[in-house]
């Protein structure tokens, strides 16, 4: 399932646009989700990092689609997003913003199928795995990759990147549930680690980055069969 915000103004694009991506689902067996929205300032609002492609009008009444789009590569590094416009020098500068592609006002078919076919490729090209983290003051993406482990005290989830810290509300088994089929292993009551950055193994702990983290004694031979089932799969 591809999940796609339409944000546009004019309820006769909308509609127009809605029926070209049915109709190129339904010739190349893609399946879609489509959301729509009627101005930048109502799909920034309240912004999840839930979508795979926004299509994006440029000149909209509260806000442009060029000032949506900065808000939303705030939280969103990997959405694709292809501009909607008439004003073909507006759209240059949608590179900014890491726009993919633009698409001129009055739509054809064959050129948004087009710049749609495009958003595709890109995003198989990317295949990265990732998820939405509601953290305090907004949602953040995270690639599930990046995160090297993940901790609990009381009720705060921390995700450790190579980068930052990051804290939400939550359980380790949520944590757990929410990457569960990736390389995690869950060491002990408080530690959820990514086997894909594990550094060594020393008695009963693990170094990750500069960090040394506490295996029980009940875990320790689980994960030496993880880390040793991981290692035989990523070389296969």
């Amino acid at each position: 399932m591809v999940r796609i915000a339409l944000v546009e103004d004019d309820a006769g694009y909308r509609r127009e646009l809605t029926e070209y991506l049915d109709r190129f689902a339904q010739g190349c067996g893609e399946h879609f989700s489509i959301s729509t929205f009627s101005d930048g300032a109502e799909i920034v609002e309240g912004y999840t990092a839930d979508f795979d492609i926004i299509l994006m009008d440029i000149a909209m009444s509260y806000m442009d689609g060029m000032s949506a789009a900065e808000a939303i590569r705030r939280v969103d590094d990997e959405v694709v997003i292809i501009f909607l416009t008439n004003m073909p020098q507006y759209a240059m500068k949608g590179y900014s913003v890491g726009a993919l592609d633009y698409v001129l006002k009055p739509v054809s078919y064959f050129a948004f199928s087009q710049r749609i076919q495009r958003a595709l490729e890109r995003m198989k090209k990317r295949a990265e795995k990732y998820i939405s983290i509601p953290f305090k003051g907004g949602m953040r993406k995270l690639a599930v990759s990046q995160i090297a482990y993940v901790e609990v005290q009381d009720h705060d989830l921390t995700y450790h990147t190579a980068g930052e810290a990051l804290t939400a509300k939550g359980t380790l088994s949520e944590a757990e549930a929410l990457l569960g089929g990736e390389a995690f292993f869950r060491c002990n009551k408080c530690y959820l680690v990514n086997l894909d950055h594990v550094d060594g193994v020393d008695n009963n702990s693990i170094f990750i980055g500069g960090d040394r983290i506490q295996v029980s004694r009940a875990k320790k031979k689980a994960l030496m069969d993880a880390l040793n089932n991981y290692i035989n799969e990523v070389s296969k």
